[in-house]
């Protein structure tokens, strides 16, 4: 087979009717819209949801939180002048804000207050360890200065509806007071979360980490009031005990010699210690270059002279300590302090303390056994109920200072099941899931493709591979998908499995170039390991990027019918079919979607790792296409600065009359894919946004997206429907007096919805494990004019048309596709050599826009990310 480098990709064709001109955008200051009407259709149901109400006795109000030496002087302030502050209770935001209920005698006070060294005396998760160091004394002025007045009034005007500019505040002094609340039981604060330092609420994962459980707890103004909203919570904690057991069971080892130090290093980098016996407590900066027993410091002989000695860690531990060291003198050292003037310490001689934050991604098995622990309905209703009783609320100073009490019910509200949307298969056939879920089992794909010249190819050393060549010619075939044998199946030569990822993937495309006279049109690629294999990304990279062959990745532990099943659907999608289609798509029977030339847009960014500021972060949006089916898609990706969640490359105009941004790719390939038209509606359905950040989606990316509009024709005026959907929240309902979850289909858009704007929650998935999370729709424009019965039905059935399962999906299809386009080019662009590939503007134009590979002309159209 000849290989030549990657085709260049072609110009693009002038596909829309141009007119240069450059027109003006309107930049006024669009605010999300407010609710017209609540939806009418569905089966109602009766439900109760985690919010519990609170009510206010007074017009004032204030809040709390702390961290480091902030809440220790603040606390002394208060211990000691307290009726020089006029007896007031007082919140603490961690920062340089303290919130009082009502005035402090005067606007400006000072005052002295004397701590401890923070070395000597330590406060570790409530608990008080004391040094065998003498204690010394600090003397701290501290200075509070009347900053402003912040009214329960403006929360009270939310509730009724009237936009107050003080009430994004009001709310966070709420906020803080809770965190103060949990801080004062000496819990780790994750955000609105908080956990306790009880072994009870540990669950052991494997790999040296536990899963903590705790809760969330926020303030919310909804249509039936002001509420406290309680939610069980789980964060990934460092298994506390020695550090030489938690790096062993870390890496998955039976010694320290088999120990990784360079991943140790990372691992260990920011987590607290004690030292033993000297109980005293140090962040960890790195580890020692050189071993415990190479490592030397400068030790002075006495406190009075400036003569030192160079002495190795080994020999003060021994000499100067007389500690027996087993194991550590030939391993490095922890290093603690500054990096200025670092100290070592051996390892054998240091633990982990306990609540540390866990922010490693997790291996499989940890996600099952985390799975395992998730709560049914009712036991979560329970925990949340006991929790809510626990805290007592009620006791704490200050929050009863401001005069609120809250409920100790939940609060019931009637929520509509909606009606599964009937499904086109195949043959003529119509099904209608049942409990949100269908199967093909004797049942044909309504679209299926034709695959030829293809190819296996085999990194997987234990893949049962007569199973998969039995079965899937059998599978394809009742499918209806018409697949030609493969024209090989290659095995990687075993000589090269120790090499890294790239070279394994490059020897095994010699290989192919050997076997095949041509390149094949789709490569079924078997992994060595199920997830985060060193393959995946070089291996998806190389086809997508370089030669513009379909691939479709597999790593089975068992092969059966369901398994291949599965696998023929990415496959279908993948190479152009449709595995099933709404029946009111298939009809034209969409409401204003089948009347009007509609696009619609699914929208998401992926960030790295925490921490990991190098990274940058990919930003995906997939559009429909062939107008007006709505269950084909194909993406654009680009990647931007790193942690930077509103996306910049919509538009990105290079010259008068050229446009490299995504949404100029989306609409010429919807232009070529219908009969030449321009979409007339464009609906937009975003991601991983806040509320925070609403106005920004509507005042920066939708003027992204109308200029790149404009561009192409300043007489083009389409109308917008933006829609925001969020799965990080803590809303959840419940049937009551049943163990089962809210049937799929479950709606809500009254009670616990905004006072104002236009919202609604949707459970279209069926939950078969643990507590049912609806997705939550926030409708930020409707210029197209959707009544809510019409709206609420479109989004649900965009919940069925997800072509990798059989199942309805909690959230849209456009945006999983999003988010898995954009994880996927996430995932191979970690693999590029930057300096080559792409090219970044640090800080200047562009934003720190980056420049990625673009995808191969042969896959771009493809649905490739199902």
């Amino acid at each position: 087979m000849k290989h030549s480098k990657p085709e260049a990709l072609p110009p693009p064709p002038p596909v829309i009717p141009f007119n240069f001109a450059p027109a003006k955008v309107d930049q006024s200051n669009r605010r999300p819209m407010a609710r017209s009407e609540i939806g009418t259709k569905g089966q109602r149901i009766s439900l109760l949801t985690n919010h519990f109400n609170v009510a206010f006795f007074n017009e004032d109000g204030n809040p709390v939180e702390s961290k480091g030496i902030g809440r220790r002087l603040l606390d002394m302030v208060h211990k000691t002048y307290e009726s020089e502050m006029g007896g007031k209770e007082v919140a603490f935001d961690g920062e340089k804000t303290l919130f009082t209920v009502g005035a402090l005698p005067g606007t400006k006070l000072e005052f002295i207050v004397v701590l401890e060294n923070a070395s000597s005396n330590r406060t570790i998760r409530g608990e008080t360890k004391r040094s065998r160091r003498l204690p010394q004394s600090k003397p701290y002025k501290v200075t509070l200065s009347y900053a402003t007045k912040i009214p329960i009034q403006a929360i009270v005007n939310a509730l009724k509806g009237q936009d107050s500019e003080q009430f994004i505040e009001a709310m966070r002094i709420f906020d803080v007071l809770l965190r103060q609340h949990a801080a004062k039981q000496g819990c780790l604060l994750v955000r609105q979360c908080y956990f306790k330092n009880d072994r009870r609420n540990f669950i052991d994962i494997g790999g040296g980490v536990m899963g903590c459980k705790g809760f969330h707890s926020s303030f919310h103004a909804t249509q039936s009031g002001f509420s406290l909203n309680i939610d069980v919570s789980t964060t990934m904690i460092v298994k506390p005990g020695k550090v030489v057991d938690f790096l062993l069971e870390n890496q998955n080892v039976c010694c320290i010699k088999e120990i990784d130090w360079l991943k140790a290093k990372r691992t260990l980098k920011n987590l607290r210690i004690k030292t033993f016996p000297s109980n005293l407590y140090y962040k960890i900066i790195g580890l020692s270059e050189k071993t415990c027993r190479e490592q030397t410091f400068s030790l002075k002989k006495n406190n009075h002279g400036d003569e030192a000695i160079n002495i190795t860690v080994y020999q003060y531990f021994v000499e100067y300590h007389h500690k027996h060291l087993e194991y550590s003198a030939d391993y490095p050292c922890l290093v603690v302090g500054k990096l200025k003037s670092p100290t070592y310490i051996p390892l054998e001689l240091c633990e982990l303390i306990s609540l540390q934050c866990y922010t490693k991604p997790l291996s499989n098995s940890q996600r099952a056994s985390l799975v395992k622990s998730r709560q049914k309905p009712q036991d979560q209703m329970r925990a949340l109920m006991g929790e809510l009783k626990q805290s007592n609320y009620d006791a704490d100073p200050l929050i009863n200072a401001t005069g609120i009490t809250i409920s100790n019910t939940f609060t019931k509200l009637e929520g509509r099941v909606l009606d599964p949307p009937k499904l086109k298969l195949g043959s003529g056939r119509y099904l209608v899931p049942c409990g949100g879920r269908w199967s093909f089992n004797n049942k044909t794909f309504v679209e299926p493709t034709r695959i030829t010249h293809w190819a296996i190819v085999n990194f997987s050393s234990c893949c049962d591979m007569n199973t998969l060549r039995r079965d899937l010619p059998r599978c394809s075939q009742a499918k209806g998908l018409d697949l030609d044998p493969p024209s090989a199946v290659i095995h990687e030569n075993s000589q090269f499995r120790c090499s890294p990822a790239h070279v394994r993937v490059d020897k095994m495309f010699e290989t192919i170039r050997q076997r095949l006279s041509s390149p094949p049109t789709f490569i079924l690629c078997i992994l060595p390991e199920r997830k985060n294999s060193d393959i995946y990304g070089p291996w998806k990279r190389k086809c997508l990027v370089d030669l513009g062959i379909v691939t479709q990745c597999i790593a089975p532990i068992k092969i059966d019918h369901q398994y291949v099943t599965n696998m023929l659907m990415k496959i279908n999608a993948k190479m152009g079919g449709i595995n099933s289609l709404l029946s009111i798509e298939f009809s034209n029977a969409i409401p204003l979607v089948s009347r009007t030339p509609t696009i619609i847009f699914g929208m998401d960014v992926s960030h790295g790792s925490p921490g990991r500021a190098d990274v940058p972060s990919i930003a995906a949006v997939v559009s429909s296409r062939k107008w007006p089916q709505i269950s084909r898609y194909r993406a654009s990706v680009r990647a931007q600065s790193a942690r930077v969640e509103m996306i910049d490359g919509l538009f990105k105009p290079i010259s008068h009359d050229k446009d490299e941004g995504m949404i100029r790719e989306l609409l010429d390939d919807f232009y070529l894919s219908t009969p030449k038209l321009k979409p007339k509606n464009i609906i937009i359905f975003r991601d991983g946004v806040s509320e925070s950040q609403f106005n920004q989606v509507l005042n920066i990316e939708l003027n992204q997206i109308i200029e790149a509009c404009k561009f192409l024709d300043e007489q083009w005026d389409p109308k917008f429907l933006v829609i925001v959907a969020q799965k990080r929240h803590h809303t959840k309902f419940f049937q009551a007096n049943s163990e089962a979850n809210v049937p799929p289909g479950t709606i809500v858009d009254n009670k616990v919805c905004h006072p104002k704007n236009n919202d609604f929650y949707l459970c279209a998935q069926n939950g078969k494990i643990g507590t049912t999370r609806p997705t939550h729709y926030h409708v930020l424009l409707d210029q197209i004019e959707f009544s809510a019965d019409e709206l609420q039905e479109l989004v649900h059935s965009l919940s069925y048309v997800y072509q990798r399962s059989t199942t309805a999906i909690s959230a849209v299809a456009p945006i999983r596709y999003a988010h898995l386009a954009a994880g996927q080019v996430a995932q191979f662009v970690k693999f590029d050599d930057m300096s080559d590939t792409a090219s970044s503007h640090n800080g200047g134009d562009a934003g720190g826009f980056t420049q990625l590979a673009k995808l191969h002309h042969k896959v771009s159209n493809s649905m490739f990310f199902c």
